[in-house]
């Protein structure tokens, strides 16, 4: 039997930024899956309060170099990576001088206000993601999503790479987590992304860029979904209920790792719940 392959994204993991829902998860789950005999590999933004040399990260010359077209603009795309030693895993880093450089993560230092271009921060995370995988020549079975800025990676997959062969097969998990913002991202976010060729129809969500919003849009172009925290927005729960879609309870650490494992497994004997 072929090993399965899992592609972890998340805005972010521990140790390489502070403990939060999401960043624990990301850093436990593709551990135990990869001790239970799965492939993996993890991606995350390198925001510039990473101390690269406490972690030791180094960028991957061959995988670096390429650009992305953000809003008619191009954008170099910097690859990065650094190890778990004691998971013995390694986590890839995605990074922009533009976008990454400033010490903090959505927000300014006094915390008041998300910054005005996190919309396309996680444009850029996300197709460079993509775009890091396909260079690795590593095709996933299975791509879970976790964190609010991941929610367009589904849409991108299914819609912007969808004649592409080397995630034909592979099926989307995006995982809901309580933690998350208030207001919206920039309204302007949906027009960006027409310059990928989406269509109105794919982009009605973002219209309005909301938490709620960015987690649904990830819920409805999924294969299934996660809820990452015992307590999720009460509209999105609505929403993945309403969808119809496969959808894994929350599970504590003690359980999470098995109960992630079996899902992948059925969510990998399912055919794929959305039309071509």
């Amino acid at each position: 039997m072929t090993q399965k392959r899992v592609l972890y994204v998340s805005q972010e993991i521990q140790p390489f930024l502070p403990e939060t829902e999401i960043s624990k998860t990301v850093r436990n789950a593709p551990q135990g899956i990869k001790e239970g005999g799965k492939e993996i590999r993890i991606f995350m933004p390198r925001f510039g309060c990473i101390n690269e040399r406490r972690h030791q990260l180094h960028e991957v010359i061959r995988l670096s170099g390429m650009n992305l077209i953000i809003d008619d603009v191009d954008h170099p795309l910097i690859i990065k990576v650094a190890s778990i030693q004691a998971a013995k895993m390694q986590v890839y880093f995605i990074d922009n001088e533009e976008y990454f450089k400033r010490k903090a993560v959505f927000e300014d230092e006094d915390k008041e206000k998300f910054f005005a271009d996190n919309d396309e921060r996680a444009i850029f995370f996300c197709r460079g993601v993509v775009e890091t995988v396909k260079k690795l020549g590593w095709a996933p079975d299975v791509i879970h999503c976790n964190g609010w800025m991941t929610g367009i990676l589904p849409l991108y997959l299914k819609k912007f790479y969808s004649e592409d062969p080397h995630f034909a097969d592979a099926k989307i998990v995006y995982s809901v987590y309580e933690q998350g913002f208030e207001g919206s991202l920039n309204k302007k976010m949906a027009n960006k992304l027409k310059f990928d060729g989406f269509e109105d129809s794919d982009l009605e969500l973002l219209k309005d860029p909301t938490f709620a919003n960015m987690n649904k849009i990830g819920v409805e172009f999924s294969d299934a979904v996660v809820r990452g925290s015992a307590n999720i927005d009460a509209d999105v729960e609505a929403y993945i209920k309403a969808s119809g879609k496969s959808a894994l309870d929350y599970y504590g650490e003690e359980e999470m790792v098995a109960a992630y494992n079996e899902f992948y497994d059925k969510v990998l004997d399912e055919n794929s719940v959305l039309a071509d």
